[in-house]
């Protein structure tokens, strides 16, 4: 299968219908959707008709996806998915980073390995100028990787959110990265 983007440990193809089952693990794990939606499962049917239709979309200033499924190289297990979505139809020039990963892959940097790789290859071939990522700011562990990826801490923001979730009284963190300051860190 034609892949989007490999590291030394993963290979970022396009998602398909056929990752329905692995995308409803991946969202059926209580510990792995905890700071999406409070725990809670999505369904099936959820998936086919929300996720997917997203997943499959294409960005015709990037002209390719915004998301992909994540793969052990060696092996092809398929471990989550990473997002690298620009903001707007019609420019590179800010896109946010985003990752889901299962539980067994937790703890051994393919978060970070696969936000680098895209960093890079936003800032060397997709003409973008920002890195933007948001998460909870009780998320310690995907606030490390975003800071692990380069991004530092932009700001702290309260949204309304249809449900409160535990920590949501904490608000949400703004992490971003500019094309600049990522090829001064190279240097």
């Amino acid at each position: 299968m034609p892949f989007f983007l490999a590291t030394g440990r993963l290979t970022l193809r396009p998602i398909s219908a056929a990752d329905v089952d692995h995308l409803l693990a991946l969202d059926s794990d209580p510990e792995v959707m905890r700071f999406i939606n409070g725990g809670r499962p999505t369904t099936r049917e959820a998936v086919e008709a929300e996720s997917l239709p997203r997943f499959l979309r294409n960005y015709p200033c990037i002209n390719d996806r915004g998301c992909w499924a994540a793969d052990e190289r060696t092996t092809g297990e398929f471990l989550g998915w990473f997002e690298f979505r620009p903001l707007d139809d019609h420019s590179a020039a800010v896109v946010e980073l985003g990752y889901r990963l299962g539980r067994a892959a937790w703890g051994h940097g393919y978060a970070t390995e696969g936000s680098i790789a895209l960093i890079r290859k936003g800032f060397t071939e997709l003409g973008v100028q920002r890195v933007t990522a948001n998460t909870m700011t009780v998320n310690a562990r995907s606030r490390r990787v975003m800071e692990k990826a380069g991004l530092s801490y932009v700001r702290t923001f309260f949204e309304e959110w249809p449900e409160t979730i535990e920590g949501s009284e904490s608000g949400d963190v703004e992490y971003a990265l500019t094309r600049a300051d990522w090829a001064r860190a190279a240097d």
